[in-house]
């Protein structure tokens, strides 16, 4: 099947778009344990780009698995091809001159190699949204410790399956320490050299 697959050639480039948007496109994914603030320091993130005239879009891991990704489950295996599809997806939106940002607890190192490699590592900023799962536990926004401590959610990061945080993310938020104000100036003042 694959050989039948032929890629078509577009004359507006993605460099045309970034031209047009007067930016680079990129994607800043953010990783770190469910209930960590990644969605909430995205969004902050998000707002500050948006004033400065910036074109973007976020995708947010809840918001995906009620669409496009409805039909994977939490096993390892589609956790992988959730991730993956993102990716693609995320790709996609960087080549329309987009600035993509992405929060998903992404919890394993290969997936997240796998996305440097499907949007090139010149296009991909990591940032670690390092909170201990005590504090996860303690906020439990959506109040899923609870029910996996209870045996209702099975596979969960952080308690019955494993997060293995980044060892070299480009930025690392530590949010028992620093306010979502302070961390999302840190990252936009981080990726304004990228813009």
């Amino acid at each position: 099947m694959k050989e039948n697959i032929i890629s078509h050639e577009y004359q507006i480039s993605v460099n045309d778009r970034r031209s047009l948007n007067g930016h680079n496109s990129f994607l800043i994914w953010f990783t770190g344990l469910s209930g960590s603030g990644k969605s909430t320091i995205a969004n902050v993130v998000e707002q500050k780009l948006f004033k400065q005239g910036i074109k973007t879009y976020t995708l947010d891991g809840d918001n995906i698995r009620k669409g496009i990704n409805n039909d994977l489950t939490f096993s390892p295996e589609d956790r992988t091809e959730n991730i993956r599809r993102i990716a693609e997806t995320a790709n996609l939106m960087v080549e329309a001159g987009l600035v993509v940002l992405a929060a998903f607890v992404s919890p394993y190192k290969k997936d997240r190699e796998n996305i440097k490699s499907i949007v090139k590592d010149v296009n991909f900023v990591e940032v670690y949204v390092n909170t201990s799962i005590e504090e996860c536990e303690r906020r439990d926004v959506k109040g899923l410790y609870k029910k996996a401590r209870a045996g209702e959610i099975k596979n969960m990061t952080g308690i019955s399956a494993p997060y293995e945080a980044p060892e070299n993310p480009d930025i690392e938020i530590l949010t028992e320490n620093e306010s979502v104000e302070n961390a999302s100036k840190r990252i936009v003042d981080f990726i304004n050299q990228k813009l």
